[in-house]
């Protein structure tokens, strides 16, 4: 496959999700009559916290790494990340066999850190600022040659993230609504593509903390806004949109909602006692969005994606 240069079609997306098929799983949608109830919306939860390395993340680190030519492989893949996409690159690098170099905040999760290093990854860590993360990747880069595969801010990271939404719909009945967190936009804008694509009729909603809400200043005033803190538990969710991410934002999401960190946690600790899975802050925003704004969602059926599962069980907010 060719290195995606433009805003990916419907057959990219398909033609990423039948390359990734083998280091990928394709997981489970959940539902639950008690937060049915509580709710007073039908939902159907996406549960990428069952994925490679519990996060969605594979899906797209795997497609950009199979879209490099051999060469470009054969230098390794390169990366900054606090966690789930830093674990995602080494995996794929692994499954691969080629060697990962990851640049990880000093403040990044312990449980991220030792599944990084657990995948054969060689960590390089800097301080928890976006400079700090990008002078350290451009030394890793510079002595290894290694490909930097960012985040978010690339076509093929988001023709894979897409996939997670392409199995939620044909998976599901008709959705009236899918609704995706927002960090750095490469989930949300796959979602949105893949939802524009698939089920044109559904409304693409995105939910943030309001702790970081850049996306919602960004889709509210036409302009790529950045954050002035990172102050939320939703440790996946601190990155602002790129160029990339907020171009399909802007045009193919109804509306982002914001929400606070005491709903994120209610909305994670109902997911852990009501449907008995472990996920992380990040995943638990969309709930929180539907338990804080009800009347959008009421007697509607929605798609959730819970994003991922890895939490740090030291660190637990409840």
């Amino acid at each position: 496959m060719q290195k995606l240069k433009h805003i990916p079609t419907l057959e990219d997306i398909n033609a990423s999700h039948e390359a990734i098929k083998s280091m990928i799983h394709r997981t489970p949608i959940l539902t639950s009559q008690s937060l049915n109830q509580i709710t007073g919306a039908q939902l159907f939860f996406k549960c990428e916290n069952f994925q490679k390395i519990g996060a969605f993340k594979m899906r797209g680190a795997s497609n950009a790494a199979l879209r490099l030519t051999d060469a470009e492989r054969a230098k390794g893949l390169a990366t900054h990340s606090s966690g789930n996409h830093a674990q995602a690159v080494a995996l794929s690098a692994k499954l691969l066999g080629i060697p990962a170099y990851i640049v990880m905040p000093d403040t990044s999760p312990s449980i991220k850190i030792a599944g990084t290093k657990g995948y054969g990854a060689e960590v390089t860590f800097s301080q928890n600022t976006q400079a700090s993360r990008e002078q350290t990747l451009e030394a890793v880069v510079a002595r290894t040659g290694a490909t930097f595969i960012h985040p978010y801010d690339d076509y093929n990271v988001i023709a894979g993230q897409a996939t997670a939404a392409k199995e939620l719909i044909e998976d599901t009945n008709e959705l009236d609504i899918i609704l995706s967190p927002v960090g750095g936009g490469g989930l949300m804008s796959g979602t949105a593509l893949t939802t524009h694509y698939l089920l044109p009729n559904a409304e693409v909603l995105g939910a943030e903390p309001q702790e970081v809400n850049d996306a919602w200043r960004s889709f509210t005033t036409g302009q790529l806004q950045r954050n002035t803190t990172i102050n939320t538990i939703a440790d996946g969710l601190r990155t602002n949109l790129s160029a990339k991410t907020f171009g399909i934002i802007s045009h193919h999401v109804n509306d982002i909602l914001t929400v606070s960190e005491e709903a994120i946690i209610k909305a994670m600790r109902l997911c852990w006692e009501r449907m008995k899975i472990i996920i992380e802050p990040s995943s638990a925003v969309p709930l929180a969005a539907i338990l804080t704004h009800p009347e959008r969602f009421k007697g509607k059926k929605v798609g959730l994606i819970l994003t991922g599962g890895n939490v740090d069980l030291q660190q637990l907010p409840f």
